[in-house]
């Protein structure tokens, strides 16, 4: 066999104690197939199932016994009829024999590949809640053993999947079983995991094999004189969707060795001579710089990049606390010593120990390659193994520098009055909603991590295997078990039923107030006759030449003409998120250029109705900070030029906004009253 090429016997248990879960079992070995048939062709995977009525399978006919083991699908290269032997999984009749399942499966393999070197697997999914049957010589665990030895031979490892719902009774029968499936793991052909939901069996199975491949290689540099030999491994990496390639269908149907490979070249051309293609050597990059291109070619910008040598080096260690989880960034990387190396072993353990002891963490500085353009500093975490065989080693997770961290500021929940704050029954009926979808209830874990699959790969692969077969499908609805990763448990949801009703009642909704003022105030920006234009048919329905009540012109800036107008035209607008800013913005400027050109008070009429226009405006959007401010700092800085103005400002009470007129002001009535007395007396 190939490197890369990897056999595997799917062992799957069909019996009645898993016909709840058959559906799950289907999609999670059909992912498999899926994934083969994207990233790994060459693959060959056969079917077994047990707890079938029939009996069908080499060794039966050879030997007798092994009864109800049925081969669905031999041992081959991954193809559609892979795929379709899974989807057509019989719901079997009588409990399975697991044991009787693995000799099975281990016999196909032998048969197909003898003593040739390559990966081999077998994948074992069941229940293993009913009894076995004994073997003809010796007891169960001296079957075992035989199997065992068997598969190291061949080098075959396994992997043990057993489902078992939560309120399955554990019984001697099960004891057993999980003793058995132990002792496989014990003598190192066999990992067993146990899972307890449909929704961790999907990501029970690790569909895609990604050979391990070292990030570094080399020395972490304690001190100059102190260097352990060390590899690194990705522990966490994201699975990205598989890249999609361009096809050509020009080929004849006839070529049998057409690639349908699509080729682009590019051609740059001068904007002065369009026919001239610019060859490479005359083009150069640049960037902006203000208003200018600054040009660089590739020489100076590999004189300008920043080439530090390679090799991991520690700068010091910090408590655990210091280190916030929300800093870390990118994947999670695996620092081991280096294999076969018992004093970087002994290194690592021990510093890895004591860290653990002292509750510290260690920074270090990583540059990965020779010639890397840029440098990691992250946070080495101790990783202290249980397992006698299982070496310690170090979590390493990337730490932001100063240009990477974003500051937001919120406002806290005790800054807010205490109208705006939760009741007790308002955090009561919340504390309880948080309660009842607890995904990590005591004794048991809801969507763990390494059992939760990404339900938009296996919706991808699950659609391109119908594409593939129907090529005019529709997107299919995205299929329950994987609905049960997106949505809360609608099973939860219903028995809780009396909690939700609760939190809707202790949280009355209401009609906001402001929210209909501003709709209805909004009326005010449009000219009267653009709003009989919207209630009134059109003259030119009516037959009338011309248009009766002409729609106002869309603004972008305040004019002479009609400056409150074209300020209430622009409120009307709001093409995006910032027009109203926009139209705050310029009705200042355009009020304060008013008072700054006027000339004996020839301004004050049309300054007095845009201030109350923008006093106006700023309660109806809920922005009286806007006018506050402004009003501020227009009287601080003009009172001695326009102080008539403002007199006749005071006598209009067109002064600041209150928390009576607007409840986002911080301003009281009596302020806003007493504001230019206030202003005056602090100016004498």
């Amino acid at each position: 066999m190939a490197r890369n090429k990897e056999a595997l016997v799917l062992l799957l248990d069909v019996g009645p104690s898993m016909h709840g879960v058959l559906q799950e079992v289907k999609n999670i070995c059909s992912t498999l197939v899926h994934k083969k048939l994207v990233y790994n062709r060459s693959d060959e995977v056969g079917i077994v199932l047990f707890g079938t009525k029939e009996t069908c399978n080499e060794l039966a006919k050879e030997l007798g016994g092994y009864k109800h083991v049925t081969v669905a699908h031999d041992i081959k290269v991954v193809d559609e009829g892979t795929s379709q032997a899974l989807q057509n999984l019989p719901a079997g009749s009588v409990p399975g024999d697991f044991l009787d399942a693995i000799v099975v499966g281990l016999d196909m393999v032998i048969r197909k590949f003898g003593n040739t070197k390559g990966k081999r697997r077998l994948c074992l999914i069941t229940s293993a809640q009913h009894p076995l049957r004994d073997p003809p010589e010796g007891t169960k665990e001296d079957q075992v053993d035989t199997i065992a030895d068997q598969m190291k031979r061949h080098d075959i490892k396994m992997e043990c999947i057993v489902f078992r719902e939560p309120g399955v009774h554990h019984n001697a029968v099960m004891e057993e079983n999980d003793r058995l499936l132990y002792q496989f793991r014990n003598r190192s052909v066999a990992k067993v995991v146990q899972v307890d939901s449909p929704t961790s069996l999907l990501g029970a199975l690790k569909t895609r094999n990604v050979l391990p491949v070292t990030v570094f290689r080399g020395d972490l540099e304690v001190s100059s004189n102190f260097k352990i030999k060390v590899w690194v491994y990705k522990k966490t990496a994201e699975e990205k969707f598989p890249t999609l390639k361009k096809y050509s269908d020009k080929a004849p149907p006839s070529d049998k060795f057409a690639s349908h490979e699509v080729k682009v070249d590019y051609e740059y051309k001068s904007v002065v001579e369009p026919d001239k293609v610019v060859p490479p050597d005359q083009r150069i990059k640049g960037y902006l710089y203000g208003p200018q291109v600054v040009p660089i070619s590739s020489a100076e910008w590999e004189a300008v990049k920043f080439k530090p040598e390679k090799g991991v080096k520690l700068l010091g260690f910090t408590d655990t606390s210091s280190i916030l989880r929300h800093l870390f960034m990118k994947d999670v990387c695996l620092f081991i010593p280096e294999p076969g190396n018992t004093k970087a072993t002994l290194a690592v353990s021990a510093i890895a120990r004591a860290m653990h002891q002292m509750n510290k963490v260690a920074i270090v500085r990583c540059v990965w390659r020779q010639g890397q353009g840029n440098v990691s500093i992250g946070v080495l975490t101790p990783n202290i193994s249980s397992a006698n065989n299982v070496q310690d080693s170090f979590y390493f997770n990337v730490l932001p520098f100063a240009e990477d961290i974003r500051e937001f500021q919120f406002r806290s929940f005790s800054s807010l009055p205490s109208s705006s704050q939760p009741t007790e029954e308002q955090q009561e009926a919340a504390d309880n909603l948080v309660k009842m979808l607890d995904l990590a209830p005591p004794g048991r874990e809801v969507l763990k991590p390494e059992f939760t699959p990404n339900p938009m790969l296996e919706r991808f692969y699950s659609y391109l295997d119908l594409k593939a077969k129907q090529p005019d499908a529709n997107v299919p609805a995205l299929e329950r078990c994987l609905r049960r990763i997106t949505e809360p448990d609608p099973d939860v949801i219903n028995q809780q039923l009396p909690l939700t009703q609760n939190l809707g009642k202790a949280f009355e909704l209401k009609e906001n107030p402001k929210k209909k003022a501003r709709t209805q105030d909004r009326l005010a920006y449009t000219a009267g006759d653009q709003a009989k234009s919207v209630a009134e048919p059109s003259a030119e329905k009516d037959g009338v030449l011309g248009v009766l009540y002409p729609p106002i012109e869309n603004i972008g800036q305040i004019r002479d003409l009609n400056p409150v107008q074209d300020f209430e035209a622009m409120l009307a607008k709001r093409s995006s998120s910032t027009w109203v800013q926009k139209a705050i913005e310029e009705m200042q400027k355009y009020t304060t250029a008013l008072l700054e050109n006027s000339r004996e008070g020839d301004n004050y009429e049309k300054a007095l109705e845009c201030f109350a226009a923008l006093r106006k405006a700023c309660i109806i959007e809920q922005e009286p900070e806007e006018f506050n401010q402004f009003l501020t700092k227009a009287y601080e800085r003009l009172k001695g030029d326009v102080a008539n103005f403002f007199q006749l400002l005071s006598s209009k009470n067109i002064s600041l906004i209150s928390k009576e007129e607007a409840p986002d002001s911080d301003v009281t009535e009596e302020m806003a009253r007493s504001f230019y007395l206030k202003q005056e007396a602090a100016c004498q």
